[in-house]
């Protein structure tokens, strides 16, 4: 596969800031505990995945990133301002493409549901989603419907939708989980080269350890019961990544490994505590 170039940040600009984020289902103090002081930053242009045990929260943190729902304690920085709701400036693809297509809609009309409230023109509408479309190498897909699309078109459909948007920053919500092995690699350097060429800021929630190495500039690993930021690693890869090449490196696997030993490391802490 040919090799991705991902984008250099000089110097780092915070773009988003998480202090103190703590959430709870229920009445504070006797309700369900999920998230607790959970404090990082992203910066512009940067791409950040977000891994941790299963049923630690990763779903829960990234819909109180996107502003969908609202922290019990802490904020969420965007450029300086407190986030207290969804905000134009990002945008959100989530795992299951099939419920979040219409199925009734063409691909080009499902993206043109992200532009309703815009009130552009037709012909506006038109262009920008059919340049979104071609962004993800949909040129020419416009009028088929869901059900003729495979999976991995499908969620690319979602992304075009997320793009048409031009946001500044992208969430992604285990966005390539439900997808085949060759697909989702292509889904991958997808991701990349589109944070690339827009200079966007992605989070990637993930439970694929390998795929938080391959796209991240840094990984933040939560822990469980509630979660909290266990470490957050920075991926030393290089500026050039390749689906062969990055994987089959020396210090792909090490970061791998170490990032595997904290949710392992995470994962015996929260059976101990369901023990007492």
């Amino acid at each position: 596969m040919n090799a991705i170039v991902k984008a250099s940040v000089s110097p780092p600009k915070s773009r988003l800031l998480i202090r103190d984020l703590s959430k709870t289902y229920g009445p504070v103090g006797t309700g369900h505990e999920v998230l607790k002081d959970i404090s990082f930053e992203v910066h512009e242009g940067e791409f950040v995945c977000l891994v941790g045990p299963s049923g630690a929260g990763k779903t829960t943190l990234l819909r109180c990133l996107t502003g969908l729902m609202p922290a019990t304690s802490g904020q969420i920085v965007l450029d300086g301002t407190v986030l207290t709701g969804p905000n134009a400036k990002i945008s959100v693809v989530f795992q299951e493409y099939t419920r979040s297509l219409m199925p009734w809609m063409t691909a080009e009309k499902n993206v043109a549901l992200a532009l309703y409230n815009l009130k552009l023109s037709a012909a506006d509408v038109a262009t920008r989603c059919r340049e979104a479309l071609a962004s993800v190498g949909l040129a020419g897909a416009e009028a088929r419907y869901p059900w003729q699309l495979s999976g991995g078109m499908q969620q690319r459909v979602a992304i075009a939708r997320a793009l048409v948007t031009e946001p500044e920053v992208l969430i992604m919500d285990e966005p390539f989980a439900s997808i085949d092995a060759q697909t989702k690699m292509e889904l991958e350097d997808l991701a990349l080269s589109l944070q690339r060429s827009r200079a966007m800021t992605v989070i990637l929630v993930t439970h694929d350890i390998d795929e938080s190495v391959y796209l991240s500039d840094r990984v933040v690993v939560l822990s469980k019961n509630p979660a909290s930021v266990q470490e957050i690693v920075s991926i030393d890869l290089g500026v050039e990544r390749d689906q062969l090449t990055t994987r089959e490196s020396h210090r792909f696997g090490e970061l791998r490994s170490h990032i595997l030993s904290l949710i392992r490391k995470s994962q015996r802490n929260a059976q101990k505590i369901g023990n007492i």
